[in-house]
């Protein structure tokens, strides 16, 4: 059953690495790859569970909150060109 879920899982790595190489816009790839790191995190959790690891879950979970604050990151620096400057006080405040 596990075998079958790990499959699944590296059937769906491969559309959402069309869907990455594919996406019209910044934001679309950006999602396609924190969709790529969130597939990895969940089969670090079955490859470890079929090789009687648990440990692989702490670290699929780290990999998971690292991801997340990856993703915030890089759009954070697509919309605003940086990611926050501190001699840079805004767009209402000086410069």
């Amino acid at each position: 059953m596990f075998a079958a879920a790990a499959i699944a899982l590296l059937v769906t790595l491969a559309l959402v690495l069309v869907r990455a190489a594919l996406g019209p816009s910044v934001f679309d790839r950006a999602q396609a790859a924190n969709t790529i790191g969130t597939v990895a995190m969940l089969l670090l959790s079955v490859m470890g569970f079929l090789n009687g690891r648990p440990e692989f879950l702490d670290l699929a979970i780290v990999y998971g909150l690292l991801n997340v604050i990856g993703t915030i990151a890089v759009l954070k620096y697509f919309r605003h060109g940086n990611l926050g400057d501190p001699d840079d006080l805004g767009e209402d405040g000086p410069r």
